[in-house]
């Protein structure tokens, strides 16, 4: 059973023993090594406690990613005064498909490829400011953000702002989240 394998694997992932593991769902040793081993089916109930008892252990072993691991620090931004030829260079310069738009430290709203590209399409589009085709603000965060609920902001916007004691300090974007949850779960290693 890939389940049970999957289980062996992370108990020896955490360094617990199987007598640890045993005395913890209140089995035997030796019952354990069977079930991993896969000579006999153990109860839905007993799988759960198992479970259960690895998940806690993993939380302890692995403290939560945060938006302060994500984060791309350098913030990019624009301010609402801008022209849009402007924008549109940042834009192409940094490679990013949208930009915060900043007046004097504070976040007044985005700016998307999309509303660029329609912006500068029409005949009027040169001569137009940042101002003029403004979209909603991204959402703020502090650098202590857990990362597993980026995933639900991330859905609805396409970036969020990171502000540390008032201060805009980075942005994060799907891509830097992708980038966060490649190979792994929403956890980093323990550190030594």
């Amino acid at each position: 059973m890939d389940t049970l394998t999957e289980l062996r694997r992370r108990r020896i992932a955490l360094g617990i023993s199987l007598g640890e593991l045993a005395r913890a769902v209140g089995r035997s040793d030796a019952t354990l090594s069977r079930i991993e081993r896969g000579q006999i089916r153990p109860s839905y109930d007993l799988v759960q406690r198992i479970v259960t008892y690895l998940e806690g252990r993993e939380g302890l072993a692995t403290p939560r990613l945060t938006v302060r691991e994500l984060m791309t620090r350098n913030l990019v931004s624009v301010e609402s005064s801008a022209p849009l030829a402007v924008a549109a260079q940042r834009m192409e310069g940094g490679g990013f498909s949208q930009l915060p738009v900043v007046d004097d430290g504070r976040l007044v709203g985005s700016l998307s490829e999309g509303a660029l590209l329609r912006a500068l399409a029409e005949a009027s589009g040169r001569k137009r400011r940042v101002r003029d085709v403004l979209e909603t603000a991204y959402p703020i965060v502090d650098p202590g953000f857990p990362a597993d609920l980026l995933t639900e902001l991330l859905a609805r916007y396409p970036a969020v702002v990171v502000a540390e004691q008032g201060a805009l300090v980075g942005i994060a974007t799907k891509a830097d989240l992708i980038r966060g949850l490649r190979g792994t779960a929403l956890r980093r290693p323990a550190e030594t």
